[in-house]
């Protein structure tokens, strides 16, 4: 019974021992004296595992599948050693270094991946951030460079790899600079623009006030410079959409297209215009923010 489950009888008599091994059939081997061997232990000499292809071809393959089978066996007298035979997987040095590029390449995208999570997540400080990305950046440009006529997509040998890292090849290939130098950059730009936006609304609130000064009340003279006006307050995102200014020209622009080209403002209308353009004034010079200083 125990024989049919496979598993292990043994007994003591004059005969020796008696087990059952199941090997492909079943079979009682009968043993003498000898005991039964136990596997080596780490300390006996197992030093790695690394199979060569010489080794995979050669007969001793069966040997080692026998005695991962049947470690117990007092026939498998295989000793590791002879499994510890390296796996080179270059034949000159043109490949192995073809190689190590691979690895470089491969370690720098994985170290830009978990940076930029890191910055994401804020569990790395800006500074910090941005020193490690320009040095991982500057790694990757010298590399890829080497690697051009080996490696043309670097995409291509992402998804070689299986490496799914969209933040490093954004990063890498797209941005090409760290994301605070990318958002340091699109502050000046935005500073630059609302400066430009600045100048030109006041320079439209000086020319409109300047014509009426000038007695320049007819319709078609005023309401070109009061849309003008209208059209750059609009562009300066700082000012709430009921800023003073926007509503009151937009008053002055819907009474102005109700007149004829030819009609003038009466002296009434003109102080009042200008006394509106002059409140606007300096309502808008209020709410910049560097008004005061």
């Amino acid at each position: 019974m125990l024989s049919r489950l496979g598993l292990t009888s043994a007994g003591r008599g004059a005969a020796g021992v008696t087990e059952v091994v199941d090997d492909g059939w079943w079979r009682e081997r009968e043993l003498s004296a000898h005991p039964i061997p136990r596997p080596p232990s780490l300390e006996e000499g197992f030093f790695s595992l690394r199979v060569s292809r010489s080794l995979l071809q050669s007969s001793a393959l069966s040997r080692i599948r026998n005695f991962l089978d049947y470690p117990n066996s007092i026939h498998n007298t295989i000793s590791l050693r002879e499994i510890v035979m390296e796996v080179k997987l270059w034949n000159d040095k043109r490949e192995r270094e073809m190689y190590e590029n691979f690895a470089e390449l491969y370690a720098i995208i994985r170290a830009t991946e978990k940076l930029e999570k890191a910055y994401i997540r804020d569990t790395i400080s800006p500074s910090e951030y941005e020193t490690n990305c320009q040095k991982l950046i500057a790694h990757f440009k010298t590399l890829s460079s080497t690697l051009k006529d080996t490696i043309p997509s670097i995409e291509r040998f992402a998804d070689t790899y299986k490496m799914d890292c969209p933040a490093a090849i954004n990063r890498l290939m797209v941005s090409g600079v760290p994301a605070t130098v990318e958002h340091r950059a699109a502050a000046a730009a935005s500073a630059t623009t609302s400066a430009a936006i600045v100048a030109e609304c006041v320079q439209n609130f000086i020319t409109a006030m300047d014509s009426l000064k000038l007695n320049m009340v007819a319709v078609d003279q005023v309401h070109p410079l009061l849309s003008d006006l209208s059209t750059s307050l609009n562009k300066l995102t700082i000012l709430p959409p009921d800023f003073e200014g926007k509503m009151k020209m937009k008053e002055w622009i819907s009474r102005l297209s109700k007149m004829g080209a030819a009609d003038e403002l009466t002296e009434q209308q003109s102080r009042q215009l200008h006394f509106d353009l002059e409140s606007s004034y300096n309502s808008f010079m209020a709410a910049l923010p560097n008004a005061g200083t």
